[in-house]
């Protein structure tokens, strides 16, 4: 019976110590969620995200930790789905109990788990959430919603500003999935910048999401002649938009927004050839160029999408946080955000404790060269 009852507690401290992590305590260990696309058409950049985010932690816990303790990041994939992004909040906040969360990379998800967030009174800090609704909505400050990136209506500014200032362009239309929050809201910003200036929409055509035929579209598009085409989409869609327009004989650039700056489009080539997107960031800003040569080492070659940029400073300005708060608090975390300032990948970070926002940040545009597969530095554009 003594051999029986020593075995069971052996056995009770083995699954104590597997609960813990294995290697020490629970308390030892600080948790940070991550939570974006790793299938589905946005996988470029939430592949990126996850794996720019597990290097950072890498050194920072070679170099000690923070606050003396060990960062354990906790990834998950949403498949680029609102409902499955509710399911994986509730998961890191409710099972893994995370200090904080970074991600998810797109507008309606960061949208759909605000509920969540509020319940369990833990922050996210979205990386390329562009949506005004995002931290913001009715005129109500979402609590524990954070981001890093510029809004839709400064990149539609910017789209504005671009199209009729820079490239004397009056006459444009637009293509954009109506389903998405992104679109929809990147959409409107730039009609009404644009139209603000003189110019005019010389068509506005939409698809559902899913969609793989744009012929319809494109023809009803083609025959307004438009100077320029607008897609506030993402960069699968914007690569098949371009194969059926060069297909039909539609030679216009097309301008994309920051869902459309991926490495991916260089898949497509020629077809995307001297189009636009606008960016965060310079893909090719010499800043950068040592962080992405530690990427590609680590990752067989592979190339920093955007969203590496943006993760990047999402992960800098949670260090800064939790370094200012002296604990891994979620909510303490949650209120040092706003009292906190870094200088990051893709400029200076300091949030506004009115809207959650990053303030005075600028964008930029870049040619998309798909002979040579590179960015083109065109111009920087501020968005206020």
């Amino acid at each position: 019976m003594k051999k029986l009852v020593s075995l069971a507690c052996v056995a009770l401290m083995l699954f104590s110590l597997a609960a813990a992590g294995g290697c020490g305590k629970a308390e030892d260990v600080i948790k940070l969620g991550w939570m974006g696309s790793l299938t589905g058409d946005q996988a470029a950049y939430g592949t990126c995200e996850s794996q720019t985010l597990k290097l950072l932690v890498d050194e920072k816990n070679a170099a000690g930790g923070i606050l003396g303790k060990q960062i354990q990041l906790i990834c998950y994939d949403t498949k680029g789905d609102a409902q499955e992004a509710i399911n994986v909040a509730k998961r890191l906040c409710a099972q893994d109990k995370v200090c904080a969360i970074i991600g998810p990379n797109a507008s309606g998800q960061c949208i759909a788990i605000q509920s969540v967030l509020d319940e369990y009174h833990i922050s996210d800090m979205s990386t390329v959430a562009t949506n005004e609704k995002v931290t913001v909505q009715d005129g109500v400050l979402k609590e524990y919603n954070f981001r890093v990136c510029f809004l839709d209506p400064e990149q539609g500014r910017i789209a504005g500003s671009f199209v009729y200032d820079y490239l004397k362009y009056t006459k444009a239309a637009i293509l954009y999935d109506v389903n998405d929050d992104y679109g929809q809201g990147l959409k409107d910003n730039f009609i009404k910048v644009f139209e603000a200036k003189g110019g005019t929409i010389v068509a506005e055509e939409g698809y559902n999401g899913g969609d793989t035929d744009f012929t319809s579209q494109l023809t009803k598009i083609k025959e307004a002649n438009p100077e320029i085409i607008f897609t506030p989409i993402f960069y699968q869609d914007f690569i098949n938009i371009h194969k059926q327009a060069r297909t039909l004989g539609i030679e216009v650039p097309m301008l994309g927004g920051d869902g459309c700056a991926s490495e991916v489009l260089f898949d497509a080539a020629d077809a995307v050839d001297g189009s636009y997107v606008i960016n965060h960031v310079s893909l090719t800003d010499p800043a950068g160029e040592d962080f992405r040569a530690k990427y590609a080492g680590k990752y067989n070659g592979a190339k920093m999408e955007l969203n590496g940029y943006m993760a990047y400073d999402a992960f800098l300005i949670w260090c800064a946080a939790v370094e200012h708060a002296g604990s891994d608090d979620a909510e303490a975390i949650a209120k040092a955000y706003t009292e906190v300032e870094v200088e990051g990948m893709t400029g200076k970070i300091k949030i506004s404790p009115e809207n959650h926002n990053p303030v005075g940040k600028s964008g930029c545009v870049e040619r998309i060269d798909g002979v040579n597969k590179t960015y083109i530095f065109e111009t920087k554009i501020p968005t206020e």
